[in-house]
């Protein structure tokens, strides 16, 4: 059995462990914070027991990192939308169907399968094997842009940028009806529902479950019983578009979780075969971690939402 990797050092700031820890190795945060309660961290003389705990400037620290898992995805040669790449990272066009990840039920013709045979197994692998270099994710049924590191360095700094909210993040979504104001922000924690645990939801402001989450709405069209929108994603939560929109009563078309489409909007998604959410990461924008340089990638709507788009013009 291979051995642990024992990291040592000096802690050179104050503040939470977790963060200081993360900028002395290079390990992303959430690593750290796993390392911490798996009892692999060792502050001073004491196993570390929290990532939020204080310490001296100057304290040395000892982590044993446990072995990279072996890689068990296998590399498929899958077309992928290629919209940038050098050595450090890519930007792809995700097509609607396509699964981000390896999971239960979707061990083949995911995004990560694509990319280990276009990049010859060149990708990050800081959040471990089952998600080689993936920074972020879009829903299986939604379209569009998503950046992916090949190296650990492009990783950290693209996760940093996540984290702070810098990114860019734009979406072209159709929804039923007609959001009053046509342009506003939709506010709200969003967590586990309690009525059905496999989907998101709004929780009470006072709620200490869920994560802060904000998104910036603009008509940029209004339909026939429905209105295309543009959405800034001030936060990334998991379904937000899509939660957030249903919450103010304008549930995306075709999503077949969070809200019901109109029954005339129904039968012409039947007629279309239109069998999604109408969702697409139109934009995305970031600092290339390596270079500094402001990278900015738009891309087209796909033929299916802009031909449900065409029918629905008024």
């Amino acid at each position: 059995m291979d051995e642990a990797e024992i990291i040592t050092g000096t802690l050179q700031s104050t503040g939470r462990l977790d963060k200081s820890l993360a900028e002395a190795t290079g390990l992303s945060r959430e690593r750290v914070k796993t390392l911490i309660a798996d009892g692999a961290v060792t502050i001073g003389k004491n196993i570390a027991s929290s990532g939020s705990a204080k310490f001296n400037e100057g304290t040395g620290y000892r982590i044993a990192l446990p072995p990279p898992e072996p890689l068990t995805t296998r590399a498929q040669d899958i077309p992928l939308d290629v919209v940038f790449e050098d050595e450090h990272l890519i930007v792809v066009n995700k097509p609607a169907g396509m699964v981000v990840h390896p999971a239960a039920g979707n061990q083949e013709g995911t995004l990560v399968n694509a990319l280990l045979h276009h990049c010859r197994g060149q990708l990050s692998g800081i959040n471990g094997v089952a998600r080689p270099g993936i920074v972020h994710r879009i829903d299986k049924d939604t379209s569009g842009l998503l950046v992916v590191a090949k190296s650990d360095a492009a990783h950290e700094g693209l996760a940093r940028q996540f984290a702070d909210h810098s990114i860019t993040r734009r979406y072209l979504a159709v929804c039923a009806g007609r959001p009053n104001p046509l342009s506003g922000t939709i506010a709200g924690r969003i967590g586990r529902s309690d009525k059905d645990r496999k989907k998101m939801a709004v929780l009470r402001d006072d709620s200490t479950r869920g994560k802060h989450a904000v998104t910036h709405y603009e008509t940029i069209e209004r339909l026939d019983n429905a209105t295309l929108l543009e959405c800034r994603l001030e936060t990334g939560r998991t379904h937000q578009v899509r939660v957030h929109c249903a919450s103010i009563g304008h549930p995306l078309l075709g999503d077949p979780v969070y809200g019901r489409t109109p029954k005339p909007l129904r039968e012409l998604l039947d007629r279309l075969d239109f069998r999604r959410q109408a969702l697409h990461a139109a934009r995305l924008g970031f600092k290339h971690p390596i270079t500094a340089e402001s990278l900015d990638f738009r891309a087209e709507l796909p033929a299916d939402m802009r031909e449900l788009i065409d029918q629905t013009a008024r």
